[in-house]
């Protein structure tokens, strides 16, 4: 497989802190790859670099053959990298359906004659629908979105960023606060997602549902890339289980 998307050298400063120093990895197409590390370690900010939400002090982000580095976030969310947060965003007073089509504003088309027509707002109704129907939710599509459960919201979440037809994923800590069966439903999502083409860079702290996942593992530790590789090849790295308090069970 190759790279969609190359991070190299990247490096966050706030102040005299250094949030992110000199990360490099890669994400491959289709691939399911975790970014894991203690609080702290500057998984969010690598996030937020990649998304656009924050300017690197130095270092390159490129996604295919173009550079994002300095691009403002609805930019990059055009170009194919969307993201879902670590708490449920739905837009109250819509319906389940209209949250979805929410996230497909990147992609409506302004030719006039489609759009008089009524052609595009069906185009984008029956991908909504169909993206329901992948997470689960379609027997949901016309209810108020505030009668939908924690982990349905975050099914929800997940539907409106594929709407947005990304080629690249980033979700935050989507199992979260999940039951066990919501986090077997999310994952299989997940991997529902992969199979389609789409690469999925995922933040999560609960290692039994991350190592199962992944393919491969990036590990943070003071904003530096600590490990790289398998789950299997992580999970007992020495510096690795150093930064989780030496506590090997933890990864």
């Amino acid at each position: 497989m190759s790279a969609i998307l190359q991070v190299g050298n990247l490096t966050k400063r706030f102040g005299g802190l250094t949030a992110v120093a000199g990360l490099s990895f890669e994400v491959r197409e289709g691939e399911i790859l975790g970014l894991i590390g203690p609080n702290g370690a500057g998984k969010s900010t690598t996030f937020n670099l990649i998304a656009g939400m924050y300017r690197p002090d130095a270092g390159e982000i490129r996604f295919g053959e173009k550079d994002l580095k300095g691009l403002p976030a609805h930019e990059i969310a055009r170009r194919g990298v969307m993201r879902t947060f670590q708490h449920n965003r739905p837009f109250d007073g819509m319906t389940v359906l209209e949250n979805v089509l929410v996230g497909a504003h990147t992609r409506f088309s302004n030719n006039v004659f489609t759009v008089r027509a009524g052609q595009e707002e069906a185009r984008l109704r029956g991908r909504a629908a169909e993206l329901l129907e992948f997470v689960g939710l379609a027997g949901l599509r016309d209810a108020p979105v505030d009668r939908l459960s924690f982990g349905q919201g975050r099914l929800l979440e997940i539907a409106r960023a594929l709407a947005g037809e990304p080629r690249l994923l980033l979700l935050d800590e989507p199992a979260a606060g999940l039951t066990l069966a919501e986090s077997a439903r999310i994952a299989a999502a997940i991997r529902g997602i992969a199979a389609r083409g789409i690469a999925v860079l995922l933040i999560e702290h609960d290692m039994h549902f991350l190592m199962p996942l992944a393919q491969r593992v990036v590990v943070l530790n003071f904003g530096g890339k600590i490990a790289e590789g398998t789950p299997e090849e992580v999970r007992s790295h020495p510096a690795v289980v150093d930064a989780y308090l030496g506590d090997a069970a933890a990864v």
